[in-house]
């Protein structure tokens, strides 16, 4: 009986811990498992490409998808990223190729400017409510902060999820359309998703206009 009993409260605090962590909130959602690397609790909030609520925005007067080309330090194209207007956000659609193998950081910047070998054109994180960086951190996250993109040993990469923060509506304050657009940066190392201002992610080795 007494075996029982602890049994039944070791199952009780599982579920109190499962339900605190489904309740932590992340600016980002999507699905892409074993493709992308997710933030501590992200699971929690997993969804499909598409999901019940976000449906992709097609009505006249509504924004429309932008496609970015994406170039690696070379200045060569290395992908392209497909940015959808869904209800409440924007959906990213990543394929990449010659990354190098792991996880890294990525992030949408400020200036509309890919200059390449270093990408320091493309200025600071997208931050227009001031910031700090970080989904963990208790004063983030940057408006441009998303999940870590993970590349396979071949060196390719392909992910997809919707970020909440940010609209393809240019006469929003977090449009990433603004005036002189903004930029999707690939990094050398994993976003540790709390240490301002990137993460610790390293140097930017991949950069694609929005605009």
């Amino acid at each position: 009986m007494k075996m029982r009993l602890m049994k039944a409260a070791l199952v009780a605090a599982f579920v109190l811990v499962l339900g605190a962590c489904q309740g932590q909130p992340f600016s980002w959602f999507g699905s892409g498992a074993n493709k992308q690397a997710k933030p501590p609790g992200q699971d929690a909030h997993a969804v499909s490409a598409h999901p019940e609520g976000h449906t992709a925005a097609a009505s006249e007067g509504q924004a429309s998808p932008v496609t970015v080309d994406l170039i690696g330090s070379k200045g060569t194209s290395i992908g392209k990223a497909k940015l959808t207007p869904v209800d409440g956000g924007v959906q990213f659609d990543i394929e990449a190729a010659y990354l190098p193998r792991g996880e890294h950081g990525f992030h949408v910047h400020e200036n509309g400017k890919c200059e390449a070998p270093k990408f320091e054109s493309a200025g600071a994180h997208f931050n227009p409510q001031h910031k700090k960086h970080g989904e963990l951190n208790p004063e983030g996250p940057h408006a441009g902060d998303l999940p870590n993109l993970m590349v396979a040993a071949d060196g390719k990469a392909q992910a997809s999820f919707i970020s909440k923060l940010v609209t393809l509506e240019k006469d929003k304050p977090n449009s990433l359309l603004k005036p002189g657009g903004t930029a999707l940066v690939i990094h050398e190392n994993a976003d540790d998703y709390k240490t301002d201002p990137s993460g610790n992610s390293g140097a930017r080795i991949a950069c694609g206009v929005i605009q």
